[in-house]
């Protein structure tokens, strides 16, 4: 046999097949998505969702704190209001007494440590379920939609988020939030995460259900990227590092593991995170519970396929669960 190879001597041992990977998962790498009502003490089961809750600010001490414990660094929240009013701009996303800028305020006051990024959207706030502000025939107005994108922005950086992640896809929002954190001088106090590279895909089913946010009327294909788009999913990910992001963002992820690899070469400067939405979350879990894999290993192996495509970030509901089983 050829001295070329020969390669399991390089893998013969935990330690040295552990040193094959460019990077290791660690705690601090997950981001946990969790769901704020507007009922303060809520904890609501979300069936398509396992193991997962929507939680009112008064959970948030008990539900936080075992989680701080096990070395949660991150959650990034999004809001579930259940009883407001909603209309045509999503006027209750910015509410100071609305859930996430409630959220906000008790978990820097809880838990002074734990690095808070917020949702920016419009969607669970309009009476119409779209991301954005409509012309009257149904369509996106996008001006309008970025203005209200940045102001919502500004008011959860001024309420204490250390990032906001404008994920509804309309053009230019990402310069318009980075103007208005400058002009607000909260450009260098907040991380602007963006939603670059987001799919219109069929894995959103369970957040819809868990956040109350799917439209009334149509769908969101005409902002969100074609599946099958990957040179439009480029040139967004490069509209975005131009227009001032701090963090570039794939999602979803297992579908999309080549795209994560193109955001590493066109933003090798930039924290690349992916989002392991709620339909890979919920499909782990459905294979799991059928006996085709065990739960541990098929979360490690999806999970560590994006850090082999490049991820530095991931975004996943699955956190808790990493928490126990990672050392570090």
């Amino acid at each position: 046999m050829d001295i070329s190879s020969i390669l399991q001597g390089g893998y013969q041992h935990p330690l040295s097949r552990s040193w094959q990977g460019r990077r290791q998962l660690t705690k601090s790498m997950f981001m946990y998505p969790i769901f704020i009502t507007d009922d303060p003490d809520a904890s609501v089961v979300i069936s398509s969702l396992p193991g997962q809750r929507r939680w009112g600010v008064n959970q948030l001490e008990s539900f936080l704190g075992p989680l701080v414990k096990k070395g949660l660094k991150s959650v990034i929240l999004f809001g579930v209001p259940l009883n407001c009013e909603k209309d045509g701009r999503g006027t209750p996303a910015d509410d100071p007494s609305g859930p996430v800028i409630q959220a906000i305020k008790k978990i820097r006051l809880l838990f002074p440590s734990l690095y808070i990024a917020c949702d920016v959207c419009l969607c669970e706030y309009t009476s119409h379920g779209h991301c954005g502000l409509l012309h009257a025939d149904g369509t996106i107005n996008t001006k309008p939609s970025v203005l209200r994108l940045a102001e919502v922005s500004i008011n959860y950086a001024k309420a204490g988020a250390h990032c906001v992640a404008p994920s509804d896809m309309m053009d230019g929002r990402i310069k318009a939030i980075k103007q208005a954190l400058i002009d607000a001088d909260l450009a260098s106090k907040c991380t602007l995460m963006s939603y670059s590279a987001k799919f219109a895909s069929a894995l959103y089913g369970p957040f819809r259900d868990a956040a109350g946010s799917a439209p009334s009327f149509g769908d969101r294909k005409c902002y969100q990227l074609p599946p099958t788009a990957k040179g439009l999913a480029r040139r967004a990910i490069q509209r975005d590092m131009a227009e001032g992001a701090d963090i570039i963002m794939v999602k979803p992820a297992l579908p999309y593991l080549d795209i994560i690899s193109d955001a590493v070469q066109l933003a090798p400067d930039h924290p690349l995170a992916c989002y392991q939405v709620s339909g890979e979350f919920a499909m782990v879990h459905a294979g799991a519970a059928a006996g085709v894999y065990d739960l541990k290993t098929m979360a490690f192996e999806t999970t560590e396929s994006m850090v082999r495509a490049g991820a530095t970030l991931i975004l996943s509901y699955f956190t808790p669960d990493f928490l126990d089983w990672l050392e570090v």
